[in-house]
């Protein structure tokens, strides 16, 4: 009992421990109510997956893992209701046996719905926003206890959907959904950095979806990761920018069985088993990794990914992988991609972490010149007086959450410091 009541208070990644007196589970809406008006701090806890305090509280936690999903299809909207707490890879089962779909899905199908939203959590595709740009309404259960329900296109909702759990609990999610389609991955070894970098556009346009891993040493991607819709018309990938195609299954990891990863080797099947690059019936692996993750504009990523390469020495040393990823520009307020196509930089660490911490200023130095934001879930320097010129949005944000919780119900050590803090006012 005492070992998982020890679990019950680590994040996915075993680095940080929990510092809320109490971690509630309602199973009702009412009893989530009656914890969220009932508590002088609160805080909602989603997956447990960020690496960082931004799920804490002081006080009270509450997870809403133990709700029914609540799995609502409406089939002439195109949008699926249910429980903020439900895992991404548990609503795309549902939704596929149904013959729906979304759009994208992150790296891990683990992860939870409001989690991942709050969080500007996201997938890969040139073409394609974050997991977050597919909100089309929200229930949250404000300070009060009360429940506020929106809908895309209400004052203040592309304020809302990233809200970083500052807002209140998200009790439900209404995403846009889309016919099922199915999906082959296909991989490819030792691609050469200049091929790829001649035309980075081009090159993450290969696919519906495509990941560079990397170690940042040498001139070649470990490998490419393409998953390519079977509904799109284009030629299978039999080739990738000059790259070796893999003859089995490869894990992101170099060494690593792919036991737990996807389908590859150009396998058709559908979306939910091959659109994150994990199974959902394993977790890959856990208290084993630390991560981190920049976004900068897709203008800049050449010279971004350049200046990554030219710090090979001080990286590599504590990593086990880097992934590159494209997404697509949206309007949501404090996401990573606020108008502007954007690459994800992501950087899994062994574990690490003090030493990481002492790398993350020198990273953030170096991507300055491109407007790099972190993701919010991961391990990162900056604070709010770093982070609030790279936000045209910043600041309505933090005028929407005093007038939503005046009291600072929702506040806690990690908003304080990198979004509501009195930095910002001083900068």
């Amino acid at each position: 009992m005492i070992e998982e009541q020890v679990r019950d208070r680590l994040n996915w990644a075993g680095n940080y421990e929990y510092r809320a007196r109490t971690i509630e589970h309602p199973t009702s809406l009412a009893d989530l109510q009656r914890a969220v008006a009932g508590a002088t701090r609160a805080g909602a806890l989603g997956s447990r997956h960020s690496f960082n305090d931004i799920a804490d509280s002081p006080e009270t936690l509450i997870s809403l893992d133990v709700l029914d999903p609540g799995v609502d299809i409406d089939e002439a909207a195109l949008t699926v209701t249910v429980s903020a707490g439900v895992r991404y890879g548990v609503l795309a089962s549902h939704l596929q046996r149904s013959g729906f779909a979304l759009h994208n899905l992150a790296s891990l199908p683990h992860i939870s719905v409001g989690g991942a939203i709050a969080t500007a959590t996201h997938g890969s595709g040139n073409t394609n926003g974050n997991l977050a740009t597919a909100v089309v309404g929200l229930e949250i259960v404000t300070a009060s206890g009360d429940v506020l329900a929106v809908r895309k296109g209400d004052d203040d909702f592309d304020g809302m959907v990233v809200g970083l759990g500052a807002l209140g609990v998200v009790h439900r999610v209404t995403l846009r959904i889309e016919p099922s389609f199915d999906v082959r991955q296909d991989v490819f070894t030792d691609v050469p950095w200049d091929a790829v970098l001649a035309d980075y556009d081009a090159a993450t346009s290969s696919a519906y979806s495509v990941s560079l891993f990397t170690d940042w040493s040498g001139d070649t991607i470990v490998q490419a990761w393409l998953k390519s819709r079977t509904d799109s018309g284009a030629p299978a990938p039999g080739a990738f920018y000059g790259g070796t195609p893999a003859d089995r299954p490869y894990h992101p990891v170099p060494g690593v069985a792919a036991d737990h990863c996807t389908q590859q080797l150009g396998v058709p099947g559908p979306w939910s088993d091959r659109l994150a690059h994990f199974r959902l019936a394993f977790t890959p692996s856990n208290g084993e990794e630390l991560q981190t993750e920049y976004l900068v504009g897709r203008e800049h990523a050449v010279a971004a990914i350049n200046a990554m390469r030219d710090l090979a020495p001080r990286i590599s040393p504590l990593l086990l992988v880097s992934e590159v990823r494209s997404m697509a520009a949206d309007e949501l307020w404090l996401s990573n991609n606020y108008r502007r196509d954007g690459i994800g930089l992501h950087f899994t660490w062994k574990p690490l972490q003090a030493e990481v911490e002492i790398l993350l200023p020198e990273l953030e130095a170096a991507l300055a010149p491109f407007a790099a934001r972190p993701h919010w879930g991961k391990l990162f320097a900056a604070d709010a007086s770093q982070l609030a010129p790279l936000y045209p949005r910043f600041e309505d944000f933090r005028s929407l959450a005093g007038r939503m919780d005046p009291e600072g119900k929702f506040r806690n050590a990690f908003l304080d410091r990198v979004v509501l803090g009195d930095s910002v006012e001083q900068a």
